[in-house]
């Protein structure tokens, strides 16, 4: 290969389509991005879907744009990443009939069907809700008989988008574990799980490992696109398993991906569950490792609206500097990120400040605030992972675009007390994940950039103090949702 070969990565986020060109060595030349469109189904009271056909042509779309902007290169694989409890449901003849996101919630009303739910956490190594693919399952033969009735399978969304490509019918392992239909330990479908939930284990696609060449882009595709003949689809899997892949972990090693959401989890080699069902266990796309993981939630979706409430017109940059100019620590917040140990999230939450207003509450403390608020979510999830299943390191890896900004990187230090490291582009971390996976694919050995930066905890004491007073606080905001 060539250093004007590249590989394209389709990313489907819960918010946006990302396709991005990255090279063998993790160099990411382009990438092109547009938001999701989802619907309402007014069916249920908490559903969402989008459609597969408008999906596939935004992806058509978007990987045009990148292709233009490296017009010299030739592309030599494709993979894909998703969102991971989105699913897309497929007719016997492979036709695409509707696409359920991991935010469509229109299984709640089913919850009760599972007369064991601790049973099926030991098996999934998750507490079962709507989140998960079975459920919306559930939801979709209760109430869309017309679309039941046509499905034959159903696949992640990254797996369907290499079945988009490719002609191929496959279910990643990673990806798998959020079904709540697969016995993550034994890495295989469950019958029993299918039985459960009253679903014909004749539903489930042939498994298949991250990596594995799934055969070449189908000739119609390639011709839309303007690609060579013998490009080949490699599967991917879970959004959260690329991420953690670009840092190149260790066993052992804790990593946080900060995005629209934040997962913190840590590698291991056994099948790790926490006693008190607080945290999750799937599949690593490494073979033979799993991750064992605490969930955040919607921080960096949190951060982005605050932006456009107080800094409209600036950017990031602007609100960097402010931050650093200033210690904010007369305001706090609670904005419903999620905690492993509580069983209720928050519907409820603010900020607090001294009252009369203060002179020097400006727009930053509100910003500072929320960021301190994702900084102590962060590390609280660490510390209970941290308690379930120890963590010796002295320090945690951390990739996703929230990272891009310095003061949040540095409040987790301090407040972690653990240096977090980063490698080079790692806010493109899903795309140097998938750069990861083809070289293996191809079996090509590229030298990637090895250059770590790392930050260091600072000021301990004081940090120590202000996530105590973070805690007073969501426990202030905790009680209001009671």
């Amino acid at each position: 290969m060539t250093m004007k070969d590249v590989y394209l990565i389709v990313d489907i986020g819960t918010g946006n389509v990302r396709v991005a060109a990255a090279t063998p060595d993790g160099k990411v030349p382009a990438v092109a991005r547009e938001d999701i469109r989802y619907e309402k189904d007014q069916r249920y009271p908490d559903a969402l879907y989008f459609d597969p056909a408008m999906l596939w042509e935004q992806v058509l779309r978007l990987t045009r744009q990148v292709l233009e902007k490296v017009p010299a290169a030739a592309v030599r694989a494709i993979t894909a990443t998703s969102q991971r409890e989105g699913i897309v449901l497929l007719s016997g003849g492979g036709r695409s009939l509707i696409g359920l996101p991991n935010i469509d919630h229109r299984g709640r009303e089913w919850e009760d069907m599972i007369p064991d739910k601790s049973r099926v956490y030991t098996l999934t190594g998750r507490y079962p809700t709507s989140l998960f693919s079975a459920l919306k399952l559930a939801g979709i033969r209760a109430r869309r008989t017309e679309i039941w009735k046509d499905t034959a399978t159903f696949l992640s969304i990254s797996n369907w988008i290499e079945y988009q490509f490719s002609g191929m019918a496959r279910y990643e392992h990673s990806q798998a574990s959020e079904t709540l239909l697969y016995d993550v330990a034994q890495q295989q479908w469950s019958p029993e799980l299918c039985s459960i939930f009253h679903l014909d284990t004749q539903l489930l696609p042939p498994l298949t490992s991250s990596a594995e060449v799934l055969g070449n882009v189908l000739p119609e595709v390639a011709s839309v696109l303007g690609l060579q003949a013998d490009v080949k689809i490699v599967t991917g899997g879970g959004d959260t398993q690329l991420a953690i892949k670009s840092t190149r972990p260790a066993v052992d090693d804790m990593v946080i991906v900060s995005g629209t959401t934040t997962p913190i989890v840590k590698l291991t080699v056994t099948y790790t569950l926490d006693e008190q069902e607080r945290t999750w266990t799937s599949r690593d796309i490494e073979a033979q490792r799993f991750i064992f993981e605490a969930n955040a939630g919607v921080t960096g979706l949190n951060y982005q609206r605050l932006k456009e409430i107080f800094y409209p017109n600036e950017g990031y940059d602007v609100i960097e500097k402010e931050l650093a100019e200033n210690r904010h620590t007369f305001c706090m917040a609670s904005l419903g990120s999620l905690l492993a140990d509580e069983e209720v999230s928050l519907t409820r939450g603010g900020f607090i400040f001294p009252a009369p207003v203060s002179h020097l509450l400006t727009r930053g403390s509100f910003v500072w605030a929320t960021m301190l608020d994702i900084a102590c979510s962060i590390a609280r999830n660490y510390r209970i992972l941290a308690e379930a299943a120890g963590h010796r390191p002295d320090y945690i890896w951390g990739c996703g675009g929230g990272l891009q900004s310095k003061v949040l990187r540095q409040l987790i230090a301090n407040i972690t007390g653990k240096k977090v490291q980063m490698r080079n582009e790692f806010q493109q971390s899903s795309a140097i994940g998938g750069a990861l996976i083809c070289n293996q694919a191809l079996q090509l050995d590229a030298q990637m950039d090895e250059n770590i930066e790392t930050v260091y905890p600072q000021e301990e004491a004081h940090y120590a103090s202000l996530f105590a007073e973070w805690e007073k606080t969501r426990s202030y905001f905790r009680n209001m949702n009671h």
